[in-house]
């Protein structure tokens, strides 16, 4: 098996931005696992989101990014699978909070609502941020 320090899919909606995080975190030295999409002709955002959660539950990946238009949908498809905790952030201290307070293991980004230097600030964030633990894991544990 081979080892990703993450795993990163979009729909059509985010496949521009999802491109340029790629690049970025390539840059950087960081082994990517790519779930597509690859075009901008449309697809169904809950295919993509599966992918995903297949490799977290195959345990290739521990972290993951997914990308659509407001994010909405691939957070709702996300969470559906205990475990995973998929966070929607749309700024910088919510990508630091979702891994400090909710030990988030996926960054849902909104390629329509946030500009693209601003969410690869917040994949930067993600990353770089680890779990608190104490309190937090019992709330945690209350949502398991």
């Amino acid at each position: 098996m081979e080892n990703y320090d993450l795993a990163i899919a979009s729909d059509h909606a985010g496949v521009k931005l999802k491109s340029k995080i790629v690049k970025d975190l390539e840059q950087k030295g960081l082994k990517i696992l790519d779930l597509g999409t690859n075009s901008e002709e449309r697809v169904d955002y809950p295919d993509f989101t599966h992918k995903m959660v297949e490799e977290f539950i195959e345990g290739t990946i521990t972290q993951g990014i997914l990308i659509c238009g407001t994010g909405i949908g691939m957070s709702i498809a996300a969470n559906r699978s205990s475990d995973i905790r998929a966070a929607l952030c749309t700024s910088e201290f919510m990508a630091e909070r979702a891994r400090s307070h909710n030990d988030a293991n996926i960054l849902v980004l909104g390629s329509k609502l946030v500009e693209d230097n601003i969410s690869i600030k917040m994949v930067e964030k993600f990353l770089n941020t680890k779990f608190e633990g104490g309190r937090h894991s019992r709330r945690l544990a209350k949502i398991r």
